[in-house]
């Protein structure tokens, strides 16, 4: 078998994964970074070189955290580093080889480490209506957004709770769109739950500089905020006309063309699942994370991982955190020493510290809401592909099945074209409140390769170093 053709392979070209690959440019690694969309940028930012090049008013709409990210990507542009734009990985060896496809051909990609930059995914939001024509997630709005300058028509309501809540409503503001209401799950209680965080968070006094001025645009703009409120639910028959909840003894409706949800982010572990890697459970944000060494190391020497796949910080933590992880990276293959590394980490240390002080403080004040990781209406879809009531898991969990890979049998739940990346939560957290169990007990779903759906023809044209083609890895289990 030949030699691996590069030094690193990066899964995704975030903020995390354009910060390795310039970090390990610059320390003399061949680099390769392989990711889904035509140009880098991850959902953070999104065609922003684009943006800036063709829609200025858009950028200064987005803001200045979306402007900085320019830097990242033309930086990025003007490397060395091989960047396979549109290639879907759906496929991840231990030892270093990776699997993709650019949507024609699958080809094999060999490195001597793989660093994965997977980052976050917004958590699902299952609550009565949330299927219909009309609503969304606030990130596939602000998606819109950056990547067409688009925004919706009519009244909207923004629901949930989270920073990205109130950013993408200042967002929209900007941009001239209309807000009916802003409704916070996030109650006075949460605020208590916070407060003996708030002397840490003062070393990231910017990011609550930056919550305190978007709250009071908003409220100067006219935008109706409400906090506390429970029992949501999007209101319409065929699509969305409205919501309602209830805050403070009483129901509350607003009528609105569109609704955005979004109940904050969780680590993509999928690739991280497949590979077997250890998870831990975070008891307050109520999401898997794999287990890292120091900076970004594994329990498989050629993996690595970095930015919000490791854990939910940021993307300025994940920039940061990728840069030490390609430094690393580059003392496990020998490039640099470990006096080097020593020289070149301290200012990313301290970038790394200052934007993960203010975590504590957000899990503490943003937690997701109990009937939205157990959702009470039996009739509420957890499982789009499948259309699986949270009923239907209950009744499973009554006839016996104890977790979700159980759950597979009595309902394929998890087994559609999504492979569990938006049920998977609310399974675990339901099966585990029928047994009266914790979730980090019930587990999660075991994910096998691919990992991403991809055709026949593309596997029969596939490229490979020495023509093996081998579909599921001693790593990927049974």
């Amino acid at each position: 078998m030949s030699a691996p053709a590069y030094d690193i392979a990066i899964i995704g070209a975030g903020p995390a994964g354009m910060a390795a690959a310039h970090e390990a440019v610059n320390v003399g690694l061949k680099v390769v970074i392989i990711d889904e969309q035509a140009a880098p940028g991850g959902q953070i930012y999104r065609d922003v070189e684009r943006v800036a090049m063709e829609r200025r008013h858009d950028l200064d709409v987005l803001g200045a955290d979306y402007k900085y990210g320019y830097g990242l990507v033309d930086g990025l542009q003007a490397s060395s580093v091989t960047h396979l734009a549109g290639h879907t990985v759906w496929q991840i060896e231990r030892n270093g080889t990776v699997w993709c496809s650019d949507g024609k051909i699958a080809k094999q990609v060999d490195a001597k480490r793989v660093l994965l930059a997977t980052g976050a995914m917004e958590r699902p939001v299952p609550v009565p209506g949330w299927t219909l024509p009309g609503v969304m997630t606030a990130g596939a709005a602000q998606i819109l957004m950056k990547s067409a300058g688009m925004i919706p028509d009519g009244p909207i309501a923004i629901c949930g709770s989270g920073p990205l809540l109130l950013l993408i409503a200042d967002q929209l503001v900007r941009a001239g769109a209309k807000i009916a209401v802003v409704a916070e799950t996030t109650s006075f209680t949460d605020y208590l739950r916070a407060a003996p965080h708030l002397l840490r968070a003062l070393k990231g006094a910017d990011y609550l500089r930056k919550g305190i001025a978007m709250r009071r645009r908003l409220k100067t703009s006219g935008v109706r905020i409400v906090s506390g409120i429970s029992d949501l639910r999007i209101t319409g028959s065929d699509k969305a006309e409205g919501v309602s909840y209830r805050v403070g003894g009483s129901v509350k409706s607003f009528a609105a063309e569109t609704v955005l949800l979004h109940q904050g982010v969780v680590p993509n572990t999928q690739a991280t699942r497949q590979l077997r890697l250890e998870h831990i459970w975070h008891e307050q944000q109520h999401y898997w994370y794999p287990k890292t060494g120091q900076n970004g190391s594994t329990e498989a020497e050629a993996i690595y991982i970095a930015g919000d796949g490791a854990g939910i910080n940021g993307a300025r933590a994940a920039e940061a955190a990728g840069r030490l992880t390609a430094l690393e990276i580059a003392c496990s293959l020998g490039k640099i020493s470990r006096a080097d590394f020593d020289l070149k980490s301290p200012p990313w240390f301290s970038e790394l510290d200052h934007h993960q002080s203010v975590r504590p403080l957000l899990d503490a004040m943003f937690p997701p809401p109990k009937e939205i990781l157990n959702p009470p209406d039996d009739a509420t879809l957890v499982c789009r592909c499948e259309e699986i009531t949270a009923g239907d898991v209950r009744k499973a969990a009554k006839l016996g099945a104890p977790g979700p890979n159980q759950l597979k049998a009595f309902l394929r739940a998890g087994m559609g074209p999504c492979q569990g990346r938006m049920c998977g939560l609310t399974v675990t957290e339901v099966l585990a409140a029928a047994h009266g169990k914790s979730p980090a007990d019930i587990g999660a779903y075991r994910i096998r390769p691919p990992l991403k759906p991809l055709s026949l023809a593309e596997l029969a044209d596939m490229e490979t170093g020495d023509g093996d083609v081998t579909l599921a890895s001693p790593s990927s289990g049974p």
